[in-house]
C-alpha cells in the first residue's frame, strides 16, 4: 500500500514532546496550546502543499499541581489562488494557582492570559514559506513573538529540509510592586524529513534557544541555611535540543511513531525524553491514539534544595532540579461528517486525555521535608471543520 507523506503524518497526529525545564504553569499552558496547533505546524513544514482550509473550536482543562488551567480557544485557516494561506488563532488560560511554590511564599491567586495570533503561508514551487506573529498579555508577563520558516522539497519529494527562527520579546512583571525586566529569547530550528519507503518516515531536527534578561520568577525564593532568600539567575542562557522520531505505516490501518530528544543547556541541564505511541483506524469513523512518554533530568548547576553557604547565584525552582515524569495519552476522533455539499464538507470531533506523573529527586516540600511528587490531567475537546 502506498501512502502519501501527508497520510502518514496526520495518522500519526498526538502531543508533541514536552519542553523542559519549565514551570508548571507554562507547562500546562504550552502543552494545551500545542495540542491545537500541532496539525498547522505538521502541514506547513513538511508538505508542498498548502494546508487545508479549516476552523477549529477547542476547550482545554489541566489540573495539576495545586494548579488549574482552563479556557477556549479558536482558530480560522483560508487559501487564495492555491498559493496564499492565512491563519488567525484566539487562545485563553484562566489560571488558579495553588502551587507548593505558592502556597510556602504567598496565597492562591488568580488570572487570565489571553493570546491573539495571526500567520501566513506562501507556496512556491516545491518551497513553503510561513510566518506567523502571536501577542499573549496577563496581570504580570507580556510576550511578543514572531515566527519565520522555510521548507523545501528535494529529490522528488523524498526528502524535505525544513529551517526557522523565532524572535521572542517578554516583559516579566509584578504585581505587588513596579518592578519590571526584559527578556529577549532567539530560536533556531533545522531539521529533514526523509521517505525511507514506501510507508516509512523519519526526522530529523535541531532548535538552538539563546535566551538573554531576566530568566527567573520574580516572586520565588531560594533557601539558605533553611531561611528564605532571593533567587538569583543567571541573565544570559544557551540551549541546544536534538530530536529523531520514526513513524511507520502498516497495512491493517495502524500508524506508530518512536521519538528520542535530548536537550542540554549552559545551566549544566541534561535532559532525555522518549516517546512511543500508535494511531488505529478503527473503521466508521473513529481514530484512536495512544501514547506513552518518559522523561528524565539534571539539575541545573545552581539549584540546591537548601543552600549550605551562600553563591552568586542561586535557584530553587523545581523544574530546574533532577526530576522524572510519565506520561500516558489517549485520544479519539469522530468524523461527523465528510463530503458534504455545503460551506462545510467534513467535520471532525476530538477527545484527548493525559495523565502525567512528575516525581522530584531533590526538591523537599517544606511543610513535610519529603521529596515532592504530583500528578496531573489534561483533557482537551476540540471540533474541526473543512471547507
Amino acid at each position: 500500500m502506498v501512502v502519501t507523506r501527508q497520510k502518514l503524518m496526520a495518522a500519526s497526529v498526538s502531543l508533541p514532546p514536552i519542553r523542559f525545564p519549565v514551570s508548571v504553569r507554562l507547562l500546562a499552558s504550552a502543552l494545551l496550546a500545542s495540542v491545537f496547533l500541532v496539525l498547522i505546524f505538521i502541514a506547513d513544514t513538511l508538505a508542498s502543499t498548502l494546508p487545508a482550509e479549516r476552523s477549529e473550536a477547542m476547550y482545554h482543562y489541566y489540573d495539576g499541581g495545586g494548579v488549574e488551567v482552563h479556557g477556549p480557544a479558536l482558530l480560522l485557516r483560508k487559501n487564495f489562488k492555491e498559493k496564499y494561506s492565512f491563519t488567525g488563532s484566539y487562545y485563553v488560560d484562566d489560571i488558579t494557582s495553588a502551587s507548593i511554590d505558592v502556597v510556602t511564599n504567598a496565597s492562591e491567586y488568580t488570572e487570565k492570559r489571553t493570546e491573539y495570533g495571526f500567520g501566513g503561508t506562501y507556496l512556491h514551487r516545491d518551497t513553503l514559506m510561513s510566518f506567523s506573529y502571536s501577542d499573549s498579555d496577563e496581570d504580570d508577563y507580556e510576550a511578543t513573538t514572531f515566527n519565520i520558516d522555510f521548507a523545501q522539497e528535494v529529490f522528488g519529494g523524498m526528502s524535505t529540509i525544513y529551517m526557522g527562527f523565532t524572535r521572542g520579546d517578554d516583559t516579566v512583571m509584578r504585581v505587588d510592586n513596579d518592578f519590571e525586566e526584559d527578556i529577549d529569547r532567539y530560536r533556531y530550528r533545522l531539521g529533514l524529513s526523509q521517505i525511507f519507503t514506501r510507508t516509512l518516515v523519519v526526522n530529523f531536527a535541531y532548535e538552538g534557544i539563546a535566551e538573554e534578561g531576566f530568566l527567573n520568577n520574580p516572586y520565588r525564593s531560594a533557601r539558605l541555611l533553611g531561611a528564605s532568600v532571593p533567587e538569583i539567575y543567571p541573565d544570559t542562557r544557551t540551549s541546544n535540543a536534538f530530536s529523531a522520531q520514526a513513524m511507520k505505516y502498516w497495512r491493517s490501518e495502524l500508524s506508530t511513531r518512536l521519538s528520542y530528544r535530548y536537550f542540554t543547556d549552559t545551566w549544566d541541564i541534561d535532559a532525555h525524553s522518549i516517546e512511543a505511541g500508535f494511531t488505529k483506524n478503527m473503521g466508521g469513523g473513529i481514530l484512536l491514539d495512544a501514547s506513552f512518554r518518559y522523561h528524565d533530568q539534571d539539575a541545573a548547576s545552581f539549584y540546591s534544595d537548601n543552600f549550605m553557604q551562600e553563591f552568586r547565584y542561586m535557584a530553587r525552582d523545581k523544574e530546574l532540579s533532577t526530576f522524572s515524569s510519565y506520561a500516558l495519552g489517549v485520544r479519539a476522533t469522530w468524523e461527523l461528517f465528510k463530503d458534504r455539499p455545503g460551506t462545510f464538507n467534513r467535520g471532525t470531533l476530538s477527545i484527548g486525555y493525559d495523565r502525567i506523573h512528575f516525581d522530584y529527586d531533590d526538591f523537599t516540600d517544606v511543610r513535610n521535608g519529603e521529596l515532592y511528587d504530583f500528578d496531573s490531567n489534561v483533557f482537551q475537546i476540540y471540533f474541526s471543520t473543512w471547507y
